[in-house]
């Protein structure tokens, strides 16, 4: 997940030599601790607000958020609780550097913060200062996914919609981070090319994102939904189903009664059942807390509640009352794959 810390490590090292590599990881601590500030700050702001996250991907630049609903997704992109988040980061890095100024003054009062350089493995103490004020600067940048980035992707939406909107704030980053790559080799600044590399990163990853879930909100469930699949009954026995479960591909098996869906039970819960309280009945073990979709509901809204159901595997597909198909995390990429070349066929054919 935080792949691009050993490769920072390693830039901070080199940045450091002359000092040896004592010094490389100093500068790098230091760099970790601008954004330990920077996303304490953010995340205490989440949960003031209320907002549920899934994951959080740490760059050097900060950390990249994944939303755990989408009411927490469109939330936090809306009114105030966007520039509560925007100016969490900044703010945090910026009264971290007053406080370690007030210190470093109190102490000794010669100390000389705004010599050059500001930020070197030969003046910690006065890089201590500064790495925090560089973070709350950078994002002041109109780069996504920089905080201020994420601003200007916001005002990009209000006349276009969302996915056109970040694509066009991410091409607006990549700009920028390319920029600033190339201003750094011109003048030969390390920090302007590492900047620019980890921008340029970020709003990749970004853009990748964007462009999946551009794709899963056009896909719809009955268009990768399986419909020949296996049920069990709450009233059919522990043994029987795994007997059924021996002939079956499913990892998860809906759970009817009637017509009516009761539950989700997974042939790993019939064996654990099985051999901690011997046979029994389905219904005493099976799931009762589950996800359904209509046939109609686009894949990335399934996709979202798979996300956000804590050890959620599958999602029925229901039509008046009935269970018509399921869409599993197991079948998902294979029905992708197989929808995608289908549409290529068509598309193909319908060109001839």
């Amino acid at each position: 997940m935080h792949l691009f810390f050993p490769l920072a490590s390693l830039v901070f090292f080199s940045l450091g030599a002359a000092g040896g590599w004592q010094s490389g990881l100093a500068l790098f601590l230091l760099l970790i601790a601008a954004v330990a500030v920077r996303e304490v700050a953010r995340l205490l702001v989440v949960a003031y607000l209320g907002l549920r996250l899934r994951t959080i991907m740490l760059l050097p630049i900060g950390g990249l958020y994944a939303w755990a609903t989408p009411e927490s997704q469109e939330k936090s992109a809306q009114g105030s609780a966007q520039y509560a988040l925007a100016a969490a980061g900044p703010v945090a890095n910026l009264l971290a550097a007053l406080a370690l100024t007030a210190i470093f003054l109190g102490a000794s009062p010669t100390l000389a913060l705004f010599a050059f350089p500001l930020v070197d493995a030969s003046v910690l103490i006065r890089s201590m200062v500064w790495m925090q004020v560089a973070m709350a600067a950078l994002h002041l940048l109109p780069a996504y996914p920089l905080d201020c980035g994420r601003i200007v992707r916001n005002l990009f939406s209000r006349n276009r919609d969302s996915v056109t909107a970040a694509r066009a704030a991410a091409g607006l980053g990549q700009t920028l981070a390319l920029s600033a790559m190339i201003a750094g080799m011109l003048l030969r600044n390390p920090w302007l090319m590492l900047v620019g590399f980890f921008i340029l990163i970020g709003a990749q990853i970004e853009d990748q994102g964007l462009f999946f879930q551009s794709v899963v909100d056009t896909v719809h469930m009955r268009e990768v939904m399986l419909t020949d699949f296996a049920t069990l009954s709450p009233s059919d026995t522990l043994a029987d189903a795994l007997s059924r479960c021996v002939h079956s591909l499913q990892e998860e098996f809906p759970v009817v009664r009637g017509p009516e869906l009761v539950g989700i039970i997974s042939r790993q819960r019939i064996l654990d059942a099985l051999r901690t309280d011997g046979n029994g009945y389905i219904q005493s073990v099976m799931n009762r807390s589950f996800q359904v979709a209509g046939p109609d509901d686009t894949l990335g809204a399934a996709i979202r509640r798979l996300s956000a159901g804590r050890g959620l595997a599958l999602i029925p597909v229901i039509e008046t009352g009935r269970v018509i198909g399921l869409v599993s995390v197991q079948n998902l990429m294979g029905s992708m794959s197989l929808l995608s070349e289908q549409r290529r066929i068509e598309r193909q054919n319908s060109g001839d």
